[in-house]
């Protein structure tokens, strides 16, 4: 929708992140649970029907957002597979994706965490290492496909930023896991604050360089593999390799973060009876009937 004002959209999806994140930051720690904004809608309207609604609303909404996170695993993983086999690969293998990391939930927090810093770690790495070759490349970045005259009229930049907004939407998972960190007073608003001021700069940066080197009807054919196919010009077939692996380990991330922090939010949910008793049930010490319930679905 952007075209070459691409950036733009996400610098602006990242204002308005900005801008949540300092009321998250603040009522996580001041409201620290482990369903992070159910708790901050019942602390501020009581236990009621618009509350228990709102509530009820967000857990479906993690159910949504899981959607196109494995969309997007299961199409970078399919590119692995032969050419005929890539249609049924990507259902497989986005089950697949989803199964795997339910059962990765149902450890422990700290093993979560664990697989979180080493998979955050090479996806980062990866995608650092294809801004840095592709700014220094010999192909480098055509100024004209990002220049002012390749956006998008405003409204439309303005759309878009309002779709892409979705990849800042793990920022509120943070919240989900006050309980589970060490003095969160001093440890969540840095965890906020640092993380998004990151991301925003890694993904102005990235979608700079997907629109500097493809046109955008190369773009929009690769749709479900974009960022794999940009690497293409200044990697070559390994950069393309390298790209869509570090795609499929930010998505399994997504998942990971989305799944935990849905099997949290239905748990106090139905403890505070907006969901049937049965989601409040502890397995192995985890919330593991509303994380198996999500997956499902």
């Amino acid at each position: 929708m952007a075209h070459g004002g691409t950036p733009l959209t996400f610098a602006l999806a990242g204002g308005v992140a900005l801008l949540t994140t300092y009321s998250y930051a603040k009522l996580s720690v001041t409201c620290s649970s482990r369903s992070g904004t159910a708790t901050f809608l019942d602390r501020s309207f009581g236990a009621g029907m618009f509350s228990g609604s709102m509530n009820v609303l967000l857990w479906l909404s993690y159910v949504v957002t899981l959607s196109p996170y494995a969309l997007a695993f299961g199409s970078y993983a399919a590119t692995f597979l032969p050419q005929p086999w890539q249609p049924i690969g990507k259902h497989v293998l986005l089950s697949l994706g989803v199964i795997l990391l339910t059962g990765l939930n149902l450890l422990s927090a700290r093993s979560i965490g664990k697989a979180e810093t080493w998979i955050v770690g090479v996806k980062v790495a990866s995608l650092l290492l294809f801004v840095a070759t592709g700014v220094t490349g010999v192909t480098g970045i055509h100024a004209s496909q990002i220049a002012p005259g390749s956006w998008s009229p405003p409204m439309q930049l303005a759309a878009g930023g309002m779709i892409i907004f979705l990849a800042y939407e793990g920022l509120e998972l943070i919240a989900n896991s006050a309980q589970d960190v060490r003095d969160p007073a001093h440890t969540l608003p840095r965890a906020y604050y640092v993380s998004l001021g990151f991301v925003i700069a890694l993904y102005i940066l990235v979608s700079l360089m997907t629109v500097g080197n493809l046109p955008i009807d190369p773009i929009v054919a690769a749709k479900d593999y974009a960022l794999a196919e940009a690497a293409r010009p200044f990697l070559g077939h390994a950069g393309f390799v390298l790209i869509a692996v570090a795609a499929m380990l930010s998505t399994a991330s997504a998942i990971n973060a989305t799944l935990y922090g849905a099997a949290r939010i239905s748990y106090v949910i139905a403890m505070d009876g907006e969901l049937p008793a049965m989601l409040g049930r502890n397995v192995w010490n985890q919330p593991a009937t509303g994380l198996l319930i999500t997956a499902a679905r």
